[in-house]
């Protein structure tokens, strides 16, 4: 494949500072042709431009005010902080031959997972657009969407398959830092990496706990030191499991303005939907070739969308609305630890870890609400509405965010009771799927910390047509299917004790999920203040979600998929293993289930043949279609796997 290095083009040129998206240089370093020239039906090829942006901030802007630290950082003689972002764009080859809509990408850990998802298309593939397989079946780029990667994370290195973004180093600030780890293994002693450098090895703490609910303990054989500025070495005591929680303070140093990564987003995408100089490469003719702009973004990538929302991103420096829609995936009612000296946007709080830091901070939902604890009244669409800038949001999540993320919240008020959604926003739960899978590998049983075979449920198929419908929403206006969640109102989000059948056999239920808290930051490690109210979905006589869009492999099962997974015995067995479901097959036939006493259907009982099960799909897949849940072509492709008996390994 032809590659055109332009090294610093010519293309990427200087206008004046005072351009409204504070983008002052756009450097292309290359342009080629994608996917070795495939073609993609009525759209055509594509073209994979390679850039760096660099933006400028006025920290005394109100838009730029809210960023932590920004005004501490280094300015150059116009007084204002320079960064530069990786930015990699494909477009349609032809543009006019595009669908007008701009889909940004936030890249999770600098990379990227939409292809994933949408085209379900294999890493590293997925990364690189190199090679016609890269692009998988397509969907994205039959669609004419203008798809664009911006580096946001400044706490990591740009390198090959990991964009990023270079900001200034707050150089001699120093401040405290405090890390989790669950090794899952029994290495004594072992190493683990710390977000910034510490500063020296005096304030080097260690603690130990069989779960985070229990105390913080320092017991003999219990000891930590500094390798290097980044690396620790625990060595661990006896009397404690390969999945023990070990936290970690220290004094930090050199910390980096994170906050700067919103702004990198919203200045790119402000600046190809908008500029009209020969800069920018989505220029066709006089006018950029995409006229609307859609911001998605996958688990720590669609927590860092309810932040950019929340902090009021959403508003370029112009008064202008960024993004049309939202979709944040899998993000549940977390934000980030981004926008605070020496945050962490790389860490998951994942159960059994700490549900009270600052990721999971009130506000958790788009409505207005006041919170006992903090005495604030807030919600994430406030900063927005203020400034008319508010998108049209589409939150779509696994069910495992109602178990690991408090999803809950999202249509709760903070003592319990039912909430409804705003009028712009809609809220999807896709029942029976973990967090996010890659690939579909029935039974596979995964890690020895995880107890039962792995859930292979991907959600490519509703995830396709939930963008389609969103696209439509902004475009047209066409309003998209109505929420599709668990719902106090509707007696489908309940306590988690009860919530699921007890009686199956190979599927051990003890009612664990994440708890949601508050807690005072302001000490080291931080107070617990009060806890939310926290609910899970209701599952029918099968295990599996009542609510939310029920694929096909749950409306016309074979088998129990959960969004939950316990932790094997040796591995903190009292916690979820993250990120992960399970599933449990059906018995063949009746007497089969009978010997095992378990209370569920055998296949045999549900399905008189083949036939019969393959006509059960098809009758579920139109109504799903009809309901604007499922794109024909998916619907077609998920009866042909039912008739070759690989339904579960589509993820449908």
């Amino acid at each position: 494949m032809r590659r055109i290095i332009s090294g610093l083009i010519a293309i990427a040129c200087l206008w004046p500072a005072a351009s409204p998206a504070e983008i002052v240089r756009f450097d292309i370093l290359a342009r080629e042709p994608a996917f070795a020239g495939r073609s993609f039906g009525n759209v055509g090829t594509y073209e994979r431009i390679t850039a760096r942006a660099t933006f400028a901030l006025n920290p005394s802007d109100d838009r730029n005010a809210v960023i932590t630290d920004l005004a501490l950082a280094p300015r150059g003689a116009d007084g204002k902080v320079e960064a530069t972002a990786d930015v990699v764009i494909l477009r349609p080859s032809d543009p006019a031959h595009g669908n007008g809509t701009l889909l940004l990408e936030v890249p999770n850990r600098g990379r990227k997972l939409a292809p994933q998802l949408f085209d379900d298309s294999a890493q590293p593939g997925a990364n690189n657009a190199d090679k016609a397989e890269d692009a998988g079946i397509g969907f994205l780029h039959r669609q004419g969407f203008t798809m664009v990667w911006v580096g946001w994370q400044g706490d990591i290195p740009s390198k090959p398959g990991q964009m990023a973004l270079t900001a200034p180093v707050l150089k001699s600030v120093t401040g405290p830092a405090r890390e989790e780890f669950v090794f899952d293994n029994t290495t004594n002693p072992t190493r683990a990496t710390l977000t910034w450098p510490a500063a020296d090895a005096a304030n080097l703490t260690v603690t130990v706990r069989a779960a985070w609910a229990d105390p913080r303990q320092t017991p003999p054989g219990l000891s930590a030191k500094i390798i290097d500025p980044n690396t620790v070495e625990i060595t661990r005591p006896d009397g404690f499991d390969a999945g023990a929680l070990y936290e970690v303070t220290y004094t930090a140093h050199d910390p980096v303005p994170l906050g700067m990564g919103y702004a990198a987003v919203r200045d790119v995408v402000s600046f190809l939907r908008r500029d009209e100089t020969p800069a920018n490469p989505l220029l066709n003719g006089l006018h950029p070739s995409v006229s609307r702009a859609i911001g998605f973004g996958v688990s720590q990538s669609g927590r860092f969308l309810r932040d950019f929302l929340y902090l009021g991103f959403n508003e370029d420096l112009s008064g202008r609305t960024v993004f049309d829609g939202l979709m944040p995936h899998v993000a549940g009612t977390r934000r980030m630890a981004t926008n605070v000296r020496f945050g962490q946007p790389g860490r998951n709080p994942r159960h059994l870890q700490d549900p009270a830091w600052q990721a999971d901070l009130f506000p958790f939902t788009y409505a207005t609400l006041s919170d006992p604890y903090s005495g604030k009244t807030d919600g994430l669409l406030r900063r927005c509405s203020l400034s008319a800038t508010c998108p049209r949001i589409m939150q779509t999540d696994s069910e495992h965010e109602w178990w690991a993320s408090h999803a809950s919240l999202l249509v709760t008020d903070l003592a319990g009771n039912h909430l409804d959604l705003p009028d712009n926003v809609r809220a999807y739960m896709i029942s029976g799927t973990p967090h996010f899978a890659e690939a579909a590998d029935v039974m596979k049983k995964g890690l020895p910390a995880m107890s039962l075979p792995q859930n292979p449920m991907h959600a490519g198929m509703p995830m396709r047509a939930l963008l389609t419908d969103l696209n439509a929403w902004i475009s047209d206006g066409t309003r998209p299917p109505a929420s599709r969640i668990p719902m106090r109102a509707h007696g489908t989000l309940v306590p988690a004790q009860g919530a699921v059948p007890s009686d199956i056999p190979g599927l051990p239920y003890a009612g664990i999920h994440t708890l949601a808290a508050f807690s005072d930051q302001s000490v080291l490690p931080p107070k617990e203040i009060g806890r939310y109210p926290v609910f899970v979905p209701k599952a029918d006589t099968d295990g599996m979600a009542i609510s939310g869009i029920r694929q096909l492999a749950l409306a016309v099962p074979r088998a129990t998929y959960t969004a939950w997974n316990p932790r094997a015995q040796g591995f903190g067995p009292t916690a979820l293993y993250p990120l992960q479901g399970a599933v449990v097959p059906f018995a063949p036939t009746e007497a089969a289930r009978k010997e095992v006493h378990d209370p569920r259907l055998s296949i045999a009982e549900r399905y008189a043949d083949d036939g019969a099960y393959v006509a059960a799909v098809k009758r579920e897949a139109a109504r799903q279609v009809a309901e604007r849940l499922l794109l024909p072509e998916d619907a077609e492709r998920a009866v042909e796997a039912a008739k070759q008996g690989r339904l579960a390994k589509l993820g449908q």
